[in-house]
């Protein structure tokens, strides 16, 4: 019994000693100093950039194109990397689960293309910009329905650093 109890104090105590570990994201960021003493992002970081301005653009079913909604996002995501310098991102393609593997890792890309080169019309270094599509192998949103579809339809965009 009381082998019991000290195994489980030992990985209580071991999962505490990982979440104090302090860690930096992609840019150096301590965890700590991202987040305001209320949860509000700091200007300039990550969270800022994913909760304020948004990192995810939505597509309609089978569509690569960039909608008004993902214009009026892109050009948030370009002014917030234009104002802190960012000089390299990602564009990840993401597709819902249904259709095959291979229309899905190119449907993936064409809408990773799609942001890329509105990013690209509006002043960002084509340079600074890769692209990867995951197609439907690592969906937000598990369930077999329009709702969970629609937020897998998706370009995301990873901030690489400055």
């Amino acid at each position: 019994m009381k082998l019991k109890i000290v195994k489980k104090l030992m990985i209580v105590g071991l999962c505490v000693g990982l979440a104090a570990c302090a860690t930096k994201n992609e840019l150096g960021e301590d965890a700590a100093g991202v987040l305001n003493g209320v949860g509000i992002a700091q200007p300039g970081t990550l969270a800022e950039f994913k909760q304020v301005i948004g990192d995810n653009i939505l597509f309609d079913t089978n569509q690569t194109s960039v909608n008004d909604t993902g214009k009026v996002l892109l050009q948030k995501q370009y002014a917030w990397l234009l104002q802190y310098n960012v000089t390299n991102i990602k564009i990840e393609g993401h597709a819902d689960e249904r259709g095959t593997r291979a229309y899905n890792i190119a449907l993936g890309a064409r809408r990773a293309s799609s942001v890329k080169s509105y990013l690209i019309s509006l002043g960002f270094n084509a340079s600074g910009i890769s692209t990867l599509s995951f197609g439907k192998e690592r969906p937000i949103s598990l369930c077999d329905n329009i709702s969970c579809w629609s937020q897998n339809r998706r370009a995301v965009t990873i901030v690489m650093g400055k």
